[in-house]
């Protein structure tokens, strides 16, 4: 019997692919059989990243993801090069921290264009193509996986923008599974904790480290390939009937009654 949990086949465009959550889901999606675009702003360190990998099972594309044409090119040319795309990992995403009251216009602006826009551009352009696939009869055009955050589902300190970005996420993932659901395109997000990446790196400092650590009921932080799998998972065709959910993916940190 075939693993309904394989990727075997499918070709999957992950963007912030270079380095940190990103090259753990792409690492992740190519160990579970599936062909990657691999999507980021770094040019160098998606050279690094992927350099040495076959092409025929990786592409690169080097670009800013809230650019529309971009974008558009990454769809039109991983279908071309991979042949197909059957889901898109919403990843990229920046951090610019300050205190509510000194943030800066720039600091805000900057994290909602990249975490919010640039998710809706991919989710857009992507979902465009499994749409057209859908109407020209695939029974089961692909999967969207966004990846948001518990900082979006309960608050954030000294990351407004960025809380209110990932909130717009959730809001993203709700809705076009909605609109989506009939062409049988599942779109789900997952919300991960304190996963040990340089974004996260002054928080998990000594000054911030026990507070942190005490409110994670599997008390220690996440590494990316802790967070990859479940995450992947949700493009694989065991997870056909799972569409507009959040999965946390936190050790617990987000536990509701």
């Amino acid at each position: 019997m075939e693993n309904p949990a394989s990727l075997d086949r499918k070709v999957i465009i992950i963007t912030g692919a270079a380095q940190g959550i990103g090259k753990a889901l792409a690492d992740q999606c190519l160990l579970m059989g599936a062909r990657v675009a691999a999507v980021d702003i770094n040019e160098a360190a998606l050279a690094d990243s992927f350099g040495s990998c076959d092409a025929g099972r990786v592409k690169t594309f080097a670009g800013d993801i809230t650019d529309e044409a971009f974008v558009a090119s990454v769809v039109e040319d991983t279908a071309k090069t991979l042949g197909d795309v059957n889901g898109l990992m919403n990843n990229a995403g920046i951090v610019r921290a300050a205190m509510a009251a000194e943030m800066s216009r720039e600091q805000w602006q900057s994290v909602i264009h990249v975490n919010l826009t640039g998710a809706f551009t991919c989710l857009q352009a992507v979902g465009r193509f499994l749409i057209e696939k859908a109407k020209n009869g695939d029974s089961n055009p692909g999967s969207i996986v966004n990846v948001s955050s518990d900082a979006g589902r309960r608050g954030t300190f000294g990351q407004i923008n960025y809380g209110a970005a990932k909130s717009g996420v959730l809001g993203l993932t709700m809705s076009a599974a909605r609109e989506w659901g009939r062409y049988n395109i599942n779109v789900n997000s997952v919300c991960y904790g304190l996963v040990e990446t340089a974004m996260t790196e002054t928080i998990r400092q000594d000054k911030f480290r026990d507070r942190y650590l005490d409110s994670i009921p599997l008390r220690r932080f996440s590494s990316p390939e802790d967070v990859a799998p479940a995450t992947c998972f949700l493009l694989s065709d065991a997870a056909a009937y799972i569409t507009g959910q959040h999965l946390g993916i936190d050790g617990g940190f987000h536990i509701t009654a």
